[in-house]
């Protein structure tokens, strides 16, 4: 059978999601709890890779598995065999032909700023701390710029791999929420995609951070983008305040 999961993770004491030896990752976990789950060899497939330290609340996965088990039990079995920082949500049968990636038509993730003095502890792990003032009407009217479909050569790793870096940004917000745990102001950037390059959405947060502290402009930012010149770009930024929210299928 094959069975689609929702998994969250906090992505701190993670070497990112790829399996990798010797190192900690989400797909090596939930891959050596399904084998033992499953008795043989498994392969978990997820819908998209996340860095070292970035978090998910509704990363997506597949894996067929051979024994016959209810998607419940197999929540509890796996949930019992993987650390606390990563956890099956929710379990369901799903046709032979999903596959988490491929299947994909939409990823959202979400870059949160903790706009205060000092930072909570709480939010420590979760968040981006940016102490100094934002003008958060300069971070929107640059977010409207990401729109579309670009080549984002200047908000890529030298490292992405893939054969183009052509995208379609569908969306990308800035919204502001008062958090009684951060004592102040929590910036909240959302980019939605059918899919991103490896540290994209960090190099747009780090950008229209750079924006709104007043030492980059709107028209550099279009040029970056235009020319595809990384070095016009602001820096990327920390994997801590970055989350998968959602992948959205048909």
């Amino acid at each position: 059978m094959n069975f689609k999961l929702i998994v969250q993770y906090d992505g701190t004491d993670f070497h990112g999601w790829q399996m990798q030896s010797e190192l900690r990752t989400v797909q090596g976990e939930l891959t050596a709890a399904l084998s033992l789950i499953d008795g043989r060899d498994v392969v978990v497939h997820g819908s998209g890779r996340t860095d070292a330290g970035v978090h998910a609340e509704g990363q997506v996965a597949n894996v067929n598995l051979q024994r016959e088990i209810t998607p419940e039990k197999l929540r509890s079995a796996i949930n019992g065999n993987v650390g606390r920082d990563v956890r099956i949500m929710s379990a369901e049968v799903v046709p032979d032909d999903f596959h988490a990636r491929y299947s994909a038509l939409e990823k959202t993730y979400r870059y949160r700023i903790v706009n205060t003095p000092v930072v909570s502890p709480f939010w420590l792990r979760y968040a981006h701390h940016e102490a100094r003032a934002l003008n958060l009407e300069r971070m929107r009217e640059c977010a409207k710029l990401f729109l579309g479909e670009h080549e984002w050569s200047a908000f890529a790793s030298a490292q992405s791999d893939t054969e183009t870096k052509v995208r379609n940004v569908t969306r990308c917000e800035v919204a502001e929420t008062m958090d009684d745990r951060a004592d102040g102001r929590i910036v909240e950037v959302t980019v939605s995609a059918e899919g991103f390059l490896r540290y994209m959405v960090r190099s747009i947060a780090g950008t229209l951070l750079t924006v709104a502290r007043g030492e980059m402009d709107s028209q550099l930012v279009e040029r970056a983008i235009n020319e595809g010149n990384r070095s016009l770009v602001g820096a990327t930024a920390p994997a801590c305040g970055l989350t998968l929210v959602s992948v959205r299928y048909e």
